[in-house]
């Protein structure tokens, strides 16, 4: 009688050549040739009787009987993973990897740190993260895991939010000095503010601004706007060109730098929420679980840069 998983090394071919995006980078990765994998593949496919990629000479791309079997497939994986660590042991140490996305003000701001003490807890775990502000297929492009921005759309994906991030008004005291600090919500129309473009929208963002106990939605103009990347309006708020209107948890470092103050902080009070999301049908790794509770545990917002005079955030 033969093996009935002798075909489980093609299932992973399969399940690396999507998430790597070509037989090119995932020959690179298995330390082999594009044509085994591609071999490989064909083999899968005759003996499940359907096809799971879409092959032309510029990319591949999943069949619907593909990304149901990748999703199934990566479960079953997951599983094996979790038997042989509980056969180890309740002792042995959390190992595995962990694919995720973040968008660029989280990645490069916030998560350094929480990420510091994830890996002291737990070295043998490897996270392999990507910081982009465009939103990935977690399914079809192989994430575990994505932090998302905002009230997020009913997607189907299970969410957990991490924290509500306080928002404040930056300017560079260069600035400041040439124009003045603005005493008031109003008074910002006569400054050079510096507008973030939504890319999902094409339109810019509003300020969450809050005057008088009222949430004000404030649409900045100025000559300069920026779209794709939002630290954008950092970098030409540090340059000395404009106000623009951040999370605490970048800010919080260049005022203290004396790169920037806090302009209208009686205007501050107002969050932006971030999560982080996962696929519901696909079984989570004990690593990709345990990475979920240390950013929902850690990710506690500290005082503001003008913690003096900081509203609490609601």
């Amino acid at each position: 009688m033969g093996r009935r998983f002798d075909h489980l090394g093609d299932v992973e071919t399969f399940i690396t050549v999507v998430e790597k995006g070509s037989m090119t980078a995932a020959a690179v990765a298995l330390a082999t040739t594009p044509s085994v994998l591609s071999r490989a593949i064909t083999r899968l496919e005759t003996r499940l009787g359907v096809q799971l990629l879409r092959r032309t000479t510029r990319r591949l791309g999943l069949t619907e009987e593909g990304r149901a079997y990748l999703e199934q497939s990566r479960a079953a994986f997951a599983l094996i993973d979790d038997a042989e660590r509980a056969i180890q042991g309740q002792g042995g140490a959390l190992a595995g990897s962990v694919r995720l996305s973040v968008p660029t003000t989280y990645g490069h701001h916030r998560l350094p740190a929480l990420l510091q003490r994830f890996s002291a807890q737990h070295p043998q775990v490897r996270v392999e993260l990507s910081i982009t502000n465009r939103n990935v297929d977690l399914v079809a492009e192989g994430y575990d895991l994505a932090i998302r921005l905002g009230q997020l759309p009913d997607s189907g994906l299970v969410a957990r939010k991490l924290e509500d991030a306080p928002m404040c008004l930056l300017a560079a005291p260069g600035y400041i000095e040439r124009a003045g600090a603005p005493g008031s919500v109003a008074e910002l129309a006569s400054h050079s503010c510096l507008p973030f473009v939504m890319p999902s929208t094409g339109r810019v963002s509003p300020w969450l601004l809050r005057e008088q106990g009222r949430d004000v939605d404030w649409l900045p103009h100025g000559a300069l706007q920026v779209s794709d990347d939002v630290l954008g309006v950092v970098s030409l708020a540090l340059s000395g060109l404009g106000i623009c209107q951040t999370y605490d948890f970048i800010a919080r470092d260049l005022v203290a730098q004396g790169r920037a103050v806090e302009v209208l902080a009686q205007a501050r009070g107002r969050t932006r929420p971030f999560s982080v999301i996962y696929a519901p049908h696909r079984r989570l790794s004990s690593a990709s679980r345990a990475l979920i509770d240390s950013l929902a545990g850690n990710a506690q917002p500290g005082p503001g840069p003008g913690a003096s005079h900081a509203n609490p955030t609601p």
